[in-house]
């Protein structure tokens, strides 16, 4: 999908700040040299008439190798890691502005949201089930039987627009009568940040909703049209 360049904030970078891995390189230079004199005091007290095998110092050694190398692995793929997740966030920079779809609470000021519904397999009938930010229904409106999107209005009964704030769709699917699921329905609404939480890119949606970039299933351009 193409992308346009959207010019996007970016915080002032915070001073560098000591990273374990540059305590445990520490630990193991210190670990190391203590473990010389160990092992030099260990020679000069050995039993002349029992020394110990080559085989043990050997040991000693490859043990100790292979801890010092694991430290360093990790430092290598930390470094990896926080590189690419850099990499990712200036990608994104192009998202911010831009509507993405994921199941998720939406902001609504007024302006319709666009749904995107899946019924599940073998359902004769759906309905829309609308919950507010305390997470009670508001409204449950029938829908067809499709995959189509649906722009939500959020109009009451009497014609009325429900109050702004965060909400959450669900399409319960019925065959026969009988319900056989429930599922979150994902929406569009606009990017407004994307930020690296815990090694994961979350994005910061109107409102201040956010999704795992995993969870975002479609992206367009602001203002895009919604099905019927």
């Amino acid at each position: 999908m193409e992308l346009s360049n959207i010019a996007t904030q970016t915080s002032a970078a915070a001073p560098p700040a000591n990273r374990p891995g540059d305590e445990d390189a520490a630990v193991i230079t210190s670990d190391f040299e203590t473990f010389l004199r160990l092992l030099t005091a260990q020679l000069e007290n050995q039993d002349p008439l029992n020394p110990l095998e080559s085989t043990d110092f050997a040991t000693q050694l490859a043990t100790f190798s292979g801890v010092e190398q694991q430290v360093q692995t990790n430092d290598l793929l930390r470094g990896v890691s926080d590189a690419l997740g850099a990499t990712g966030i200036g990608q994104l920079a192009e998202w911010v502005g831009r509507e993405a779809r994921a199941a998720m609470p939406v902001y609504f000021d007024g302006a319709p949201i666009t749904l995107s519904p899946k019924p599940a397999v073998g359902a004769d009938e759906t309905a829309l089930l609308v919950r507010d930010g305390s997470g009670t229904v508001v409204q449950r409106l029938a829908l067809p039987v499709s995959s189509d999107p649906v722009a939500w209005a959020g109009v009451t009964r009497d014609g009325g627009p429900l109050p702004p704030g965060l909400y959450r769709f669900a399409l319960e699917s019925r065959a026969a009568g009988e319900v056989i699921s429930v599922d979150d329905v994902a929406v569009y609404a606009m990017v407004r940040e994307a930020q690296m939480v815990d090694g994961e890119v979350r994005l910061v949606f109107d409102g201040g909703a956010t999704a795992a970039l995993d969870d975002v299933s479609g992206l367009r351009a602001a203002g895009g049209a919604a099905g019927i």
